[in-house]
């Protein structure tokens, strides 16, 4: 179960958003779709991620001035996986990717350069238990 690969169960018509978008409409979209996360992409490259958390968090504490653009505030830094990683492999990256506690919910899965995919520890639950 553990040696399957992330390509058979990622979610492969990810919701994404592009550098551009003010900050409010990222953050409708995360709500409207009910997702945590949202890759931001340059065509089907991925350049960075936005979580629900961190901008509704922020936009509750007002701080971010009208206009700000998703390319503002994106994590640049972002852990991705291949589409031929196992799902041992994405808990494992899942758990150390934050230094100290946290866990990422979810992770794009990228294949030559592009975005492919994304899978969440939801996915991964569900297909384990």
């Amino acid at each position: 179960m553990m040696e399957q690969k992330v390509s058979e169960i990622m979610t492969r018509d990810v919701i994404t958003t592009t550098p551009e978008t003010d900050v409010v409409y990222a953050f409708e979209k995360l709500m409207q779709y009910k997702i945590s996360s949202l890759p931001v992409v340059d065509g089907e490259k991925i350049i960075g991620i936005i979580t629900a958390t961190d901008v509704g968090h922020n936009l509750i504490l007002d701080k971010y001035e009208l206009g700000t653009k998703v390319e503002e505030i994106m994590v640049k830094d972002v852990v991705t996986i291949s589409p031929d990683d196992t799902l041992e492999t994405a808990i494992d990256v899942m758990k150390e990717a934050i230094p100290g506690s946290g866990i990422l919910n979810q992770i794009p899965i990228v294949e030559d350069g592009k975005l492919v995919g994304i899978i969440s520890d939801g996915d991964i639950i569900q297909e384990v238990f």
